[in-house]
């Protein structure tokens, strides 16, 4: 007797977790799900976070991103930015210090814009290759957004969206 109902519960047990089981482990909730206009790279010791150019008027815009340092010991820095495109120009800057476990918002209160000129206008994609400490290059396919919505004076004046346009063009 003891042993049916033993027998019983095992297998009431295993007919329960095999519903379970097949959830697996790779699931789309345990994925970086990103919803932002910008571009994103996690592939450094310096994560690149929602990297965009605002720019209130065509020809002319602001580099936005977050940089977060993933090392806990050594501070890391953005050293440098260039465009694989020849009529980008990418303004020179001070070498942006991330502290350990730190991040800095390049859009915050306090921090250097990296102003951008040429051939761009909302809506238009760029590529920049950033330098960053340590001989890593990060290369991103970096949007060009109106200076509204969300981004709105990042690039100076402005910040009125037309009722209609997208955020991300003009």
């Amino acid at each position: 007797m003891h042993l049916r109902r033993s027998l019983a519960l095992v297998s009431g047990a295993l007919l329960l977790t095999a519903p379970l089981a097949s959830c697996g482990f790779d699931l789309a909730t345990d994925q970086v799900n990103t919803i932002a206009p910008g571009a994103t790279d996690r592939d450094a010791t310096i994560d690149v976070l929602n990297a965009v150019i605002v720019s209130a008027e065509e020809g002319s815009g602001v580099f936005v991103t977050t940089l977060v340092n993933n090392d806990t010991d050594e501070p890391g820095t953005l050293e440098g930015i260039t465009s694989g495109d020849e009529s980008l120009q990418v303004g020179q800057f001070s070498p942006i210090e991330v502290e350990p476990s730190g991040l800095v918002n390049l859009a915050g209160e306090g921090q250097q814009a990296i102003p951008v000129e040429g051939e761009l206008a909302a809506g238009d994609v760029v590529t920049m290759t950033l330098q960053l400490s340590g001989g890593q290059v990060v290369e991103l396919d970096v949007p060009v957004v109106a200076n509204c919505g969300d981004f709105a004076g990042l690039d100076g004046a402005g910040g009125e969206c037309e009722v209609g346009e997208p955020v991300g063009e003009h």
